[in-house]
């Protein structure tokens, strides 16, 4: 987080259930919906003068009828292909405490699939640094529209994780991790 490039991280299982308790669009992880194999993997930026992580996606259908927004962006390779998206409407507040920095340098030691998947995601976080000025203010833009004018952002405010409320969660866990 101190170096000018962007990397990818998870985030601890235990603190997304803690948050999706107060806030039910906080990318799930829970074992009744099949999701518990999924991690919380995403970039953290500053936005408001905390850091967020914005979470990685997978391509899906849908995402092709989708356009980029002020809470989505669509992630391509060189190519032009799509090889995933970012979902800034579900970015989350983090603490070094919640998140770890994940290994994307492919090993001699890797399976097949290994490689494959730290392939991908070194094209994703490539593209991610080479847009991280947009990145941070699509950010930024997103929370300040959420927070300060939720009356004029209404639907957007429906698709959008409760920032406030989760930063308040986050500052509870860390004043019991205090203690």
């Amino acid at each position: 987080m101190k170096s000018n490039n962007l990397m990818f991280y998870s985030v601890d299982m235990k603190y997304i259930r803690d948050l999706s308790k107060v806030d039910d669009r906080v990318m799930s992880v829970s074992p009744q919906e099949h999701k518990e194999t999924r991690p919380f993997v995403g970039i953290v930026v500053i936005t408001n003068g905390k850091e967020y992580c914005i979470p990685l996606t997978s391509t899906k259908e849908k995402h092709k009828h989708m356009k980029n927004d002020i809470d989505f962006s669509k992630i391509f390779d060189k190519n032009g292909n799509q090889i995933g998206a970012l979902n800034f409407n579900n970015m989350i507040p983090i603490h070094k405490s919640v998140i770890k920095p994940i290994n994307i340098k492919p090993h001699k030691n890797d399976t097949k699939a290994e490689v494959l998947r730290k392939n991908l995601l070194n094209n994703q976080l490539d593209w991610c640094n080479d847009n991280k000025e947009i990145i941070v203010k699509k950010a930024n833009k997103l929370y300040d529209m959420v927070t300060k004018t939720p009356e004029k952002n209404r639907n957007l405010t429906r698709r959008c994780c409760d920032f406030k409320k989760l930063e308040q969660v986050l500052e509870k866990r860390l004043l019991q991790d205090l203690k």
